[in-house]
């Protein structure tokens, strides 16, 4: 069982920065292939990017690439979403997800546990 706890959402400018944070419980956390998702009002949630158990791994969405930065730090079990230039297109419910799988996975059902989400509302 994992519980993860996300953190770190807000109101930002365009251009802005944010880093959200997900802690998660548990003492096998780099078994875990974490990931991040959002969903926008009325849209479907939406993959933003992955990071395997080692951290070695890391994909992004092509909406992420370039301005978003994913990490993981086993230690304090904590994953990070670090996004910079932020558009308004990225407000968002943004939530983190722990998948029992060596791969990351692009879709939602893949993931077994989540966190309760975070809101990112970023103002023109």
């Amino acid at each position: 069982q994992v519980q993860l706890v996300e953190s770190g959402g807000g109101l930002v400018q365009a251009g802005g920065s944010l880093r959200l944070s997900c802690a998660a419980s548990g003492r096998t956390f780099s078994a875990y292939t974490m990931g991040w998702f959002r969903r926008a009002p009325g849209e479907e949630r939406e993959f933003v990017g992955g990071v395997s158990g080692s951290g070695a791994t890391k994909y992004y969405a092509d909406s992420a690439k370039g301005r978003f930065t994913i990490s993981r730090d086993s230690a304090k079990n904590t994953v990070y979403l670090q996004m910079n230039s932020l558009k308004p297109e990225d407000t968002a419910v943004y939530s983190c997800a722990a998948r029992g799988a060596w791969t990351i996975s692009q879709r939602a059902r893949e993931y077994d546990y989540w966190g309760q989400g975070t809101q990112v509302t970023v103002s023109s």
